[in-house]
């Protein structure tokens, strides 16, 4: 029996992406950390050290284990233990002032990195 000769062909499809798709990224990560600085008055700078430090007021640790935004604002700050109004070595904190800015939680582990992360 003879096969009838079909001309080879190629069909071009296009690709059309699914824009319900998720896509990967720190959508509702949040950080875990500890409010765990000793107490004193709490400082922080606004922008940057060389623009200076503002007073958040008195500090007490709550120790609770929190859990905020990667998109929140965290700031470099300081703990002044000895109450001299300025930035001693061993002081440093990383501040949070809460989820509408008008709180103030320190922790003593500077290097946001090392934090635990999760998706809320």
């Amino acid at each position: 029996m003879k096969r009838r000769y079909e001309r080879p062909s190629a069909y071009i499809e296009e690709f059309t992406p699914n824009e319900y798709v998720a896509a990967c990224g720190d959508n509702n990560e949040v950080y875990k950390f500890e409010c765990d600085a000793p107490r004193g008055w709490l400082y922080y700078y606004p922008k940057e050290k060389k623009d200076g430090f503002k007073l958040l007021g008195s500090y007490h640790p709550c120790q609770a284990k929190h859990e905020a935004s990667t998109k929140d604002a965290f700031y470099d700050g300081f703990v002044d233990y000895n109450y001299n109004g300025r930035e001693d070595k061993g002081e440093a904190v990383k501040v949070w002032r809460g989820p509408k800015q008008n709180n103030g939680h320190a922790t003593t582990k500077l290097n946001m990195d090392t934090w635990a992360t999760a998706k809320s």
